[in-house]
């Protein structure tokens, strides 16, 4: 139970974060010809047209809840405007943006950190579009792997019972048994172990394929990635919360991370900026985690496996090449190479972001 609450939680704070992000404030009652309660300067609308506050102040505990609810649940106009054009015609949602056309849109830092709390509240609910798809296949592992162990805990058995016997031949001999009496402790430590695994009284270990295993350490040949793996598997679980939490508090690291590379994709391009870059890439993080998070939700209620698939592999390339082509107003083949390089740049962006994630919590 407090894992949804922690998501209901993660949702009311995207929204608020959000709402302070872009702007979005009280209640815009009021009348001209008062004065500000900020700044003092004489009110001739509904906001303040000095600092921009809004000319009714509230002092109830109710207005606190509304302004709460207002954050968390209020549609406003222009999400409607972005959200179509955000997914249907994305560049120019970008270009209008970008050339000044700001009132009727969410701004996209705003959208981006909605979209982040958003998804990872789902996570924390349902989970991802491809978790249960991964637990089946989990499932299939350790039901193998128990299988696995009974066949190994009977033969120990076999093992056991003919050890006995020899040891009831060497003693009716007269002969000392000390040696033979160490392999059958061993076989009974064993079997043990393998009468828990069998039953299901403990989790076998599912070993990783392209690893190897020596006196418990993982080996992997690449220098340093053998400690980070070694303290991981001391507690995954410890890791796995780290690089989540880690993973939406610093999600906006992946917007300057890629910047550089799709700047690279425009230097001798007249007309454009950083600024539109930038532009660029948060709607574009922002799209795709609203994808995820729709997703997630169809592979809850039951979507057939093959469209959350086909949508994972074909939604990014293709919202990408419309974005492109209107944001930057390209032609088809020049917007078609530099999705392809895109689709390459957020790989890189995405693994060195990863690697940051590693270097924090670990």
């Amino acid at each position: 139970m407090s894992g949804e609450l922690e998501a209901v939680a993660d949702v009311a704070t995207g929204a608020m974060a959000a709402g302070a992000v872009d702007g979005a404030g009280a209640s815009a009652h009021g009348a001209a010809g008062g004065k500000c309660l900020n700044c003092g300067t004489t009110l001739i609308g509904p906001h303040c047209h000095k600092c921009g506050q809004s000319a009714h102040v509230h002092r109830t505990v109710g207005a606190l809840f509304h302004d709460i609810a207002h954050g968390v649940f209020h549609l406003e106009g222009r999400t409607w405007h972005t959200i179509p054009l955000l997914f249907w015609r994305p560049g120019e949602l970008t270009r209008r943006y970008v050339h000044g056309e700001r009132v009727n849109f969410v701004s996209p830092m705003a959208l981006f950190l909605f979209s982040v709390f958003l998804m990872v509240a789902v996570f924390g609910l349902v989970g991802g579009p491809i978790d249960s798809k991964l637990k089946g296949k989990d499932a299939v592992a350790l039901a193998e792997a128990r299988t696995e162990a009974a066949n190994d805990l009977r033969k120990t058995e076999r093992k056991i019972a003919h050890l006995l016997k020899q040891k009831q031949a060497l003693e009716a001999k007269g002969t000392p048994t000390k040696q033979i009496d160490g392999k059958i402790r061993d076989l009974r430590t064993e079997q043990a172990a393998l009468r828990l695994i069998a039953t299901g009284q403990i989790k076998p270990e599912i070993k990783s394929e392209g690893m190897a295993i020596d006196d418990g350490r993982v080996i992997t040949g690449v220098p340093g990635v053998d400690d980070v793996i070694r303290h991981a598997a001391k507690n995954p679980e410890l890791t796995a919360y780290k690089l989540q939490s880690s993973a939406y508090k610093f999600s906006w690291a992946l917007i300057p991370i890629s910047l550089p590379f799709i700047w690279l994709l425009f230097m001798f391009k007249r007309g454009v900026g950083m600024y539109d870059h930038a532009i660029f890439a948060t709607y574009s993080l922002s799209a795709m985690t609203l994808m995820v998070v729709a997703l997630s939700l169809a592979d809850a209620i039951g979507v057939p496996t093959a469209l959350v698939w086909l949508t994972l592999l074909l939604f990014p390339p293709w919202h990408m090449y419309r974005q492109l082509k209107g944001a930057y107003q390209l032609g088809w083949f020049g917007a078609a190479w530099r999705m392809l390089a895109l689709i390459i740049v957020a790989y890189t962006s995405a693994l060195i972001f990863f690697m940051l994630l590693v270097a924090m919590g670990l």
